[in-house]
């Protein structure tokens, strides 16, 4: 990096602020125009690039870029083939649903920190989450921030608003040992039985379930390897993508009822009278050929929920994501220890596999103590 001692003289135009950056500017039809940098060599070529500009009138290109315009680009030309194809997406739709009409047709240099907080004001009275606000922030934060460095804006505005508390966390819905049996029980006649069956044996995720196929499953080792994760797009349509994070491509050991139960699988499979239905080797498809949908899952899910509560019993909103915190429940009841969980889990870190330990241990502790008593 270019630093320029106090006993060097900076060029004309240029002033070092106190934040460390580099400022340039100068005056051209009565308007004062900025450049940034940390570097002083940069600075000093963002400056002649935009006199450049201006005076052969190919700055208002930039001057009237709107963010939409700017988001397309960056997205396309800086985020597609770095992004995985699952978080393209979800940036896609979040920035066409939640700003593409609110905040997107300004000009991105006109931009300030107080729009963007209005924004997210506008979220939380949508009732969204903290984490789906931090979302939305971050992909900002990552579009604004390479304006900066293109030098379309001065200065990125998203560092300057704070993420507000949105939504609440909804109560995490775990099963008791006896609800987890009635839930099976009323599953019965699903023709997802078998998925959800696995989900609570093994704590695998909606998509890795979905995506499993019988070239995942070592049986000779017992092992379930999870390689990937069936994601949707409406261009291309169900496809398999790389895990959600580096960790969560892992290896889940098979227990004796997860191992017979999926050599039965297997041996339905195999049977002429159902290979032709499943020829990509799925182990959990349609009868259609065609994939399981998330949204199949979860009207699966609502149906059975609807039917224990006709008959009186009430479990909460159930989603796929129960089975693998009941997975992990039964886990830690059973002394498995955080760093063994996370792995199986496939956790990013071992602070999330913490807060579930926070949630069972208060239901346990009395009795951990109890082993304290003979010390005394």
């Amino acid at each position: 990096m270019s630093k320029c001692t106090k006993s060097q003289e900076l060029p004309k135009g240029i002033v070092l602020r106190p934040d460390g950056f580099y400022m340039g500017s100068f005056y051209y039809h009565g308007e004062r125009n900025f450049v940034y940098d940390k570097d002083l060599k940069i600075a000093m070529q963002k400056l002649e690039d935009l006199r450049y500009e201006m005076k052969h009138g190919t700055y208002a290109k930039v001057k009237n870029l709107s963010l939409n315009s700017w988001f397309d680009t960056w997205i396309e030309d800086y985020k597609k083939n770095t992004l995985k194809v699952g978080t393209y997406t979800i940036y896609k739709n979040q920035y066409n649903y939640y700003i593409r009409k609110k905040l997107g047709k300004k000009m991105i240099a006109d931009v300030r920190a107080e729009h963007i907080n209005k924004l997210y004001n506008e979220l939380v009275a949508m009732n969204f989450a903290t984490g789906s606000i931090k979302l939305i922030s971050a992909m900002l934060n990552g579009c604004f921030k390479q304006a900066e460095r293109n030098g379309i804006i001065s200065k990125n505005p998203v560092p300057l608003v704070s993420v507000p508390k949105g939504k609440a966390k909804k109560e995490r819905i775990v099963f008791t040992v006896e609800q987890q049996e009635l839930f099976l029980k009323y599953a019965e006649k699903s023709y997802l039985h078998d998925f959800f069956l696995l989900a609570l044996m093994t704590g695998m995720r909606n998509g890795e379930l979905r995506g499993l196929q019988w070239s995942d499953i070592d049986f000779k080792k017992r092992i379930i390897h999870i390689n990937h994760t069936l994601i949707y797009t409406e261009d291309r349509g169900h496809f398999l993508d790389e895990p959600k994070t580096k960790t969560s491509k892992r290896d889940i050991p098979m227990i004796e009822k997860c191992y017979d139960f999926l050599k039965q699988l297997y041996s339905n499979f195999k049977d002429d009278n159902i290979i032709k239905f499943n020829q990509n080797g799925f182990v959990f498809k349609l009868y259609d050929e065609s994939n399981i949908t998330r949204d199949r899952v979860t009207l699966e899910l609502n149906k059975i929920t609807s039917d224990m509560k006709k008959d009186g019993i009430e479990v909460g909103h159930i989603t796929c994501h129960c089975f693998r915190h009941t997975f992990a429940t039964r886990a830690i009841e059973q002394g498995i220890p955080p760093q063994v969980l996370k792995t199986i889990l496939g956790h990013s870190s071992l602070a999330m596999t913490m807060d579930l330990y926070s949630h069972v241990l208060p239901n346990t502790k009395l009795e951990e103590m109890e082993k304290l008593a003979n010390l005394f």
